[in-house]
């Protein structure tokens, strides 16, 4: 059986994270050191405690991402007097948002030059890496515009 690995958290005791767990959490694809934060958070009960705990905790970063991407590009659009219109048409006709799934950074990038080709505003997040998401990685782009033109450059993606 492989010995326990020993890990010591900023401002703590060093604490054992059962190897079995740990090896279970990598097998998901769960990043190292976020797989010794999940199981130490939850005091090594199980790989499946741990694991809905950096599920929840990977929900709650990308709702943060996505709420960045709607408050940059709604900042963006008031920010040019041709797009306040449509900020101001948006904001008043309920302020639908479709949040859908992209493959990777470059997929973003691809997205982006697609909707500026047409004229849309957009905003791409670049995280401040003050949570697991390093910083200056891409990670959310928000685009604003009729319907039937965003949907030229998203609508054939998943929904998130």
């Amino acid at each position: 059986m492989e010995p326990s690995r020993q890990t010591c958290p900023p401002d703590s005791i060093c604490q054992d994270v059962n190897p079995v767990f740990f090896q279970q959490l990598r097998d998901l694809d769960i990043p190292e050191e976020a797989a010794e934060q999940a199981l130490l958070h939850t005091g090594n009960v199980s790989a499946e405690e741990a694991a809905m705990y950096y599920f929840n905790k990977l929900e709650n970063e990308i709702a943060a991402q996505v709420g960045h991407a709607a408050v940059g590009l709604y900042q963006a659009l008031q920010d040019k007097n041709s797009w306040r219109e449509m900020a101001w048409k948006w904001d008043h006709s309920g302020a639908k948002k479709i949040v859908v799934r992209g493959t990777s950074v470059a997929h973003l990038l691809e997205l982006q030059a697609q909707a500026l080709s047409l004229n849309l505003p957009t905003y791409l997040v670049q995280d401040a890496g003050l949570t697991h998401v390093a910083s200056g990685s891409r990670t959310v782009l928000a685009v604003m515009g009729e319907e039937d033109i965003v949907n030229n450059v998203t609508g054939s993606l998943k929904l998130l």
